[in-house]
This record gives structure tokens, C-alpha cells and sequence, in this order.
């Protein structure tokens, strides 16, 4: 079991390598920096903070920017700025400089390819939830990207508590499995931090918010770090998005090119 992980793992690492073949760095226009000056207050209760949270989800068609991703493991690290597309509760979609390597993210599946190695892959989302430590689907991998809580909020009660300016707000009863957590800005209430722990197997995944921006009244994350520890072996993912558009017409042009190899996870 522990080997078939570990190869999940080196392939998803393999991808995010393909897609830093080459460096194309650009000097864009940023959107206005959201700051956060709000005070937590201990008088809001768990319910009103959910409520704050959920009413500020971000609302928009598509959702356009270059995103800056670097990928950290041990001592070696890799960056590269590449299209990022969305079409909220569709499509997610990645392309490399120069078509070099795609991935497209649906509710039914991911899919991605790379012309270095001539491979693809086609399939669901146990690659993504291996990786990260979680059951992932695209409603979850969207709900991160935007600062959302993952899980539905209303699915069980929560207490809520003032950490470090941070609402701290998780489940009532907690799972023996997985120990969840969330840290909610007092600004807007976006989330400042995801934390989820599942001991028994001695994996953790954690995403903080760095900072948040301010597009066409949309409040969205600017500079993003996830990281992922099994066990001894950890990987961070920076994420910083800029030159962020929303409601413009897209495309998502995705085409496996023929005579290509497909990368079969077991």
C-alpha cells in the first residue's frame, strides 16, 4: 500500500516538474491587495461566523489569471508562471508555456499530458487525494483555490473560538479519523487557514492564505502555501495568482495528442 502511494505521489510530483520546463516570468498588473483589518470578536457564534463565510464566497462565470506555482521538496525547488482558466463548477484548466504540458480538471475527471515524455493521464481524483492526504473532488480542489471551506459547514454543528485575530471554527464532534480545522479573516471572512490531520496514518495537509485580493468586488486568494506530509515526506506548493480577470470568454482547449503513452496508476 505504502508503495502504491509513493508512486502516486512521484507521478503527480512528475507532472508539476513537466509543467516547470522553462521559466516564463512576466511583470503583470496586480489587482488591489486586500488588507485585513478587522478584530475578532468573541460575541459571534459559530453559526454566524459560517454564515459571514459562506455569503462571501466569491461569485463570477470565469476566472482568468497567470499563477506563479513553486513546487518544494527537500532541498530541491522549481517555479514556473503559467495560464490558469476556470469556469466556476465546470472546468479547471493549466497550460505550460508554449502548450508544453495541460492539465484539465472536471467534476468527472483529471486529465493532463506532457510533450516531454510523450505521456498522459486519464482518470479520477485518487492521484490529487493520495497526494494531498484527502478525498478530493472538483468541488473541494475548487473550494481551496477560492479560500472556501471544503467540507459543507452546515453538514454538522461547529464551536468557534478566537485564535491569533483568527476565528478557529471546527466540527463539534470530531472524527476520530480526521481532525479538521479552520481559520476564518475577521475582514472578510475568508479562510486564513485549512487544517487537516489524520493521525492514524500520519498525514497532514495544511493550506494558508497568505494574502487575499480584491477583484471586481470579488475577494480572492493572491498568495497561497500547501502543504502535504506523509509521514517523514513533505511537499509545499506556493501558489500566487496575478493579473486575475473574471467573466471574460473562455477557452479550454484540450486534446490528448495521438501516439501518446498512458501513465496507469495501480
Amino acid at each position: 500500500m505504502r508503495k502504491e502511494q509513493n508512486n502516486k505521489t512521484i507521478q503527480f510530483t512528475k507532472v508539476i516538474s513537466v509543467l516547470i520546463l522553462m521559466l516564463f516570468l512576466t511583470n503583470c498588473k496586480s489587482a488591489k491587495s486586500v488588507i485585513a483589518s478587522g478584530e475578532a470578536s468573541n460575541n459571534l457564534s459559530a453559526k454566524q461566523v459560517i454564515k459571514q463565510h459562506q455569503k462571501n464566497d466569491a461569485y463570477f462565470k470565469t476566472m482568468q489569471a497567470r499563477v506563479r506555482i513553486d513546487l518544494i521538496q527537500g532541498d530541491k525547488e522549481q517555479g514556473l508562471t503559467f495560464s490558469f482558466r476556470m469556469e466556476k463548477d465546470k472546468v479547471i484548466w493549466l497550460s505550460a508555456p508554449l502548450g508544453l504540458a495541460r492539465m484539465m480538471i472536471t467534476p468527472e475527471n483529471v486529465r493532463f499530458y506532457n510533450k516531454q515524455d510523450n505521456e498522459y493521464f486519464d482518470g479520477d481524483y485518487a492521484l490529487l487525494s493520495d497526494f494531498v492526504g484527502i478525498d478530493l473532488d472538483f468541488n473541494k480542489v475548487q473550494n481551496i483555490l477560492l479560500g472556501q471551506a471544503v467540507f459543507g459547514l452546515k453538514d454538522q454543528p461547529h464551536t468557534v473560538s478566537v485564535n491569533e485575530n483568527s476565528y478557529a471554527l471546527q466540527p463539534k464532534n470530531q472524527s476520530t479519523l480526521l481532525e479538521l480545522f479552520y481559520l476564518i479573516n475577521p475582514s472578510h471572512f475568508k479562510m486564513d487557514s485549512l487544517q487537516l490531520t489524520q493521525q492514524l496514518k500520519k498525514r497532514i495537509l495544511q493550506v494558508d492564505y497568505k494574502s487575499y485580493q480584491d477583484v471586481d468586488k470579488q475577494v480572492l486568494p493572491k498568495d497561497v502555501r500547501i502543504i502535504a506530509v506523509d509521514n517523514a515526506d513533505e511537499v509545499a506548493i506556493n501558489l500566487e495568482f496575478k493579473s486575475v480577470s473574471l467573466n471574460q470568454e473562455l477557452r479550454f482547449p484540450f486534446n490528448i495528442p495521438e501516439g501518446y503513452k498512458e501513465i496507469v496508476i495501480k
